[in-house]
């Protein structure tokens, strides 16, 4: 019997983190998103890789 739904990720996303911003930076990440074409979500995990890799 196949089971029924989706199938589990590789690597989870399941640990929620939460920001305050200003107006003018929320925008900048909408437009940059839009333009990109990925979610908020994906330019934040971008983001702290790109500094992760810096700090090397």
């Amino acid at each position: 019997m196949s089971q029924i739904g989706r199938p589990k990720a590789e690597n989870p996303k399941d640990i929620r983190f939460s920001i305050r911003l200003d107006a003018e930076t929320e925008k900048a990440l909408v437009k940059y998103c839009y333009k990109h074409n990925i979610t908020k979500g994906e330019a934040v995990r971008q983001g702290i890789n790109l500094l992760l890799q810096q700090k090397k």
